[in-house]
């Protein structure tokens, strides 16, 4: 079994700075890609970035420019920094990650942005 246990989230002001973290344990045969993603009160969850073993990188265009996901392959973990954040980026992240050909998420971490 997989699991994934996401830290960092918490409350920030508006144009400050949080880094969130997610590191996988279990039986990691093969890691393919690793992302994150959000979900608002009411809202659907959304993609925000992903990462993958050949370094394809996505973003999605709300993000671009104040967030960047990075990994560590040693450590089977993947960060979210994010910048200049803003209140609507209250949220849950969620971390993803495809391991053995599955995908797993974690159980989330709360972010919230105070104006």
């Amino acid at each position: 079994q997989v699991q994934l246990q996401e830290s960092g989230g918490g409350l920030v002001q508006e144009g400050g700075s949080l880094k969130l973290s997610c590191e996988a344990s279990g039986r990691l045969f093969r890691l393919r890609a690793m992302g994150w993603y959000r979900q608002a009160p009411g809202k659907q969850r959304e993609r925000i970035a992903s990462t993958t073993i050949d370094d394809a990188t996505y973003y999605a265009e709300f993000v671009k420019g104040r967030f960047t996901i990075s990994r560590d392959n040693a450590k089977n973990t993947v960060f979210l920094q994010m910048n200049k954040l803003k209140p609507e980026d209250t949220a849950v992240y969620y971390c993803t990650m495809m391991v053995n050909d599955q995908w797993f998420w974690g159980q989330g971490t709360r972010v919230t942005v105070s104006s």
